[in-house]
């Protein structure tokens, strides 16, 4: 896989980090089940800086909200939506968040992105988790996701064994239940997350690439890997990441900070929304409102419902 590494340097783009090993967040472990737990590790794990547990490991989330213009029905709906970025220790084995400290738990940055739209009189609700070892090394070990509308909902599954197992759900009897395995590329949900470990790992060039899962579902395309082409440019605050998938008629970028701990600014999503001679090229634009760290777990009282009015939600 291409990094930016060398894109950055010739661009004279260097990114500073103090790394260091972190006493209190475990490696990975090598070790695995066939068929059971994440493959062992193709390449050494990279070491944490000390901006990144300590900003990481405060015992918090980060949240960002954005007003969201979503494409849809070949019209603009407003919405909101909400990006829940977290640290925690997942159960290799049994591929899910751990329950206690054990030697075996693998340290994940795990993102919940969140949308809620309106399209005329019915809400669309979408989530999708993606659990991405913090050693930035391999792919991601875990992606769900899901979408919720009056007509009825999806859900899809991917786990990182020996390939990636799917398991995929919809109410549409074209789509309905389906498992499958799929060769390891790279994942357009891990992207997000590995980002926000070091923007210079990210991949550059002609790229094989398995979409968002939401775009997939909202689309009804086959999951699997697409061609695309990444790249990444520089503002003076701000670094541009593109994916361009020329087959799916699709641009993503995503704008983020080019300082730790490179936060997310804003992205926009084009491709033709509709099927046949009614599609029309639309743009899904999101535009950060508010950011905050909290323990939002602990938010569940109706006196936190002000934390709500803070991030404009």
């Amino acid at each position: 896989m291409k990094s930016i590494s060398r894109h950055l340097i010739l661009a004279g783009i260097t990114i500073v980090g103090t790394i260091i090993a972190c006493s209190n967040v475990k490696n990975e472990t090598a070790n695995s089940t066939k068929n059971n737990s994440v493959t062992a590790i193709s390449k050494p794990a990279q070491p944490t800086s000390e901006a990144f547990n300590k900003y990481w490991y405060a015992g918090s989330a980060e949240i960002t909200s954005f007003e969201l213009e979503q494409a849809r029905y070949r019209e603009i709906h407003k919405g909101k939506s909400v990006l829940i970025y977290v640290t925690e220790d997942f159960n290799p084995t049994k591929q899910v968040k751990a329950d206690e400290q054990r030697a075996t738990n693998i340290p994940v940055l795990k993102l919940n992105a969140t949308k809620k739209f309106y399209t005329g009189i019915y809400p669309y609700s979408t989530m999708t988790s993606t659990f991405y070892p913090v050693s930035n090394n391999k792919h991601a070990i875990k992606v769900t996701a899901s979408m919720q509308e009056w007509c009825g909902h999806v859900f899809t599954q991917l786990n990182n064994k020996d390939q990636f197992e799917v398991q995929s759900y919809s109410y549409f009897e074209s789509e309905s239940d389906q498992k499958f395995s799929t060769e390891k590329v790279i994942l357009e949900d891990e992207l997000w997350t590995k980002l926000r470990i070091d923007p210079a790992q990210l991949p550059i060039g002609t790229q094989q690439i398995i979409p968002a899962f939401e775009f997939l579902r909202m689309k009804h395309i086959p999951l699997k890997a697409y061609e695309a082409i990444a790249s990444i440019t520089k503002s003076e605050t701000t670094f541009k990441y593109t994916l361009d998938y020329p087959k799916l008629n699709r641009k993503l970028t995503i704008n983020f900070n080019t300082s730790f701990p490179y936060d997310i600014m804003s992205w926009t999503d084009t491709y033709k929304d509709g099927y046949g001679n009614s599609a029309k090229n639309l743009t899904t634009k999101a535009t950060r409102i508010k950011q905050l760290k909290s323990p939002y777990w602990s938010k569940n009282k109706a006196k936190d419902s002000l934390l709500r009015k803070e991030l404009g939600l």
